[in-house]
């Protein structure tokens, strides 16, 4: 069989695509390795929303161009997928003289013919396509965990956003046809479904009969067996009563939210195109609460959007704390030129002093976690065990917290524990078995 190489940079979606290009691949004689120099396709699946994620993936392509000029009789192929490819488009085969195909988000399923077609020319495959369901294999990476995209694209357009397009606009898979999968996963014995999506609450918006998510979720949690449902991401305006109500009284479905709020400053919020304000966002995280014991709620945030002033950003750290987030993903403010934001040279803020906003943000964040673990001690939790490192056990929480085992007990990966919570860090909490 012929070798495929791939790596992966980027969120849950990449990993996903990644999966189903490896089963797929595998049907057409390639078989995946590890080893550099035992491949005979190179494929890199890219993400776009920060520009350091652009550099690893050209840095990529740099080395494995070296390699394919170093053996040239193995005729070696390299392709580039993700994001990237959505965003860069044809110049990408200029840039890069030995690349041999770039395929978009939406041609991952033509990838069998597209190889055929690069033994005589170089291609730039970027149709904007339906989704496409096929019964290929899909080799999802061993773990208690399976990615399950619901869902692709956004049309939201914050400003300072490039999914809209790289990822193009919303489009839905059918109920049947998530269902089906999901049922795959479980037979094959992983103990966690995560759904995926820009914004999972928009789903079926663009299906025939308009199902929403909450019958969705509702429709997974009816699945016999004993599993868990996540989902990712959230858009805080449309997270729904009947969402939440269906979360509150599933017997799959996990109690946690990441809910991107980006910014506690209702200025910069617009100045993002965020269709929220910071009154709202609470109202929503309030309502939530209320309805859902023990509910996890995290978020994101960027530091030194253009324009946000030191009393702006100070919003940010006051949020964090009003809200009681659990925990948030941070990252410096990326330009990326095809946005809106990005075209706001003028009003750009210092790389020194986003890297100042962002140390800040990170210890807010670290000191939210620490305080949200805390909570917890002397609670007994279900959790997931999902890991074994030097005879300590490792799990998850309904509500994604990490908990280590100290008992001298065995456990099985994927067996369900209760465990009482006796200790706590910032990133993780310790307990025993009941």
């Amino acid at each position: 069989m012929k070798k495929l190489f791939i790596d992966t940079l980027g969120c849950q979606m990449n990993k996903s695509d990644t999966e189903r290009i490896i089963g797929m691949l595998s049907h057409f004689g390639y078989e995946q390795t590890q080893d550099e120099n035992e491949a005979d396709l190179f494929i890199v699946n890219t993400c776009a929303i920060r520009q350091l994620s652009v550099d690893k993936a050209y840095s990529r392509l740099g080395n494995w161009g070296k390699i394919k000029r170093e053996n040239k009789d193995k005729n070696i192929k390299i392709a580039i997928c993700g994001c990237v490819s959505n965003l860069e488009k044809e110049s990408l085969l200029k840039k890069f003289p030995y690349l041999d195909l770039v395929f978009g988000t939406r041609n991952i399923y033509e990838l069998p013919k597209l190889l055929e077609k690069i033994n005589d020319e170089r291609i730039c495959a970027l149709d904007d396509m339906p989704i496409c369901e096929n019964d290929y294999e899909i080799v999802r990476e061993k773990s208690t965990n399976a990615w399950l995209p619901i869902m692709e694209g956004c049309n939201n357009f914050c400003s300072y956003c490039v999914v809209p397009y790289t990822r193009g606009r919303e489009r839905s898979r059918s109920i049947e046809a998530i269902l089906k999968e999901a049922k795959d996963i479980l037979s094959k014995g992983f103990k966690e479904i995560t759904l995926l999506g820009q914004n999972v609450d928009s789903y079926g918006k663009n299906l025939e009969n308009k199902p929403n998510f909450a019958q969705l979720l509702k429709a997974l949690d009816e699945l016999e067996g004993d599993f868990r449902i996540r989902f990712t991401s959230s858009y805080p305006t449309d997270i729904t009563d009947e969402v939440i109500d269906v979360v509150k009284n599933s017997k799959h479905i996990c109690e946690c939210f990441h809910i991107p709020m980006q910014s506690g400053n209702d200025r910069v919020l617009r100045a993002m195109n965020r269709r929220y304000d910071v009154e709202q966002y609470r109202q929503i995280v309030q309502k939530i609460r209320n309805n859902i014991k023990n509910v996890t709620i995290t978020s994101d945030f960027i530091a030194g959007f253009p324009s946000e002033t030191e009393e702006e950003f100070l919003d940010t750290i006051k949020a964090i704390d009003e809200l009681q987030l659990d925990y948030s993903n941070t990252a410096a403010y990326s330009p990326r030129p095809i946005t809106k934001a990005g075209k706001m040279t003028d009003l750009f803020i210092d790389d020194e002093e986003k890297k100042r906003r962002l140390a800040i943000l990170n210890e807010k964040v670290k000191e939210a976690s620490l305080k949200s673990n805390e909570k917890y001690i002397g609670s007994v939790l279900e959790i997931l065990i999902d890991d074994v490192k030097d005879g300590v056990y490792q799990g998850r929480t309904r509500n994604n917290k990490v908990v280590h085992i100290q008992d001298d007990k065995k456990y099985e990966i994927g067996q369900f524990v209760d465990v009482k919570i006796n200790r706590v860090t910032t990133w993780c909490m310790f307990g025993e078995s009941i």
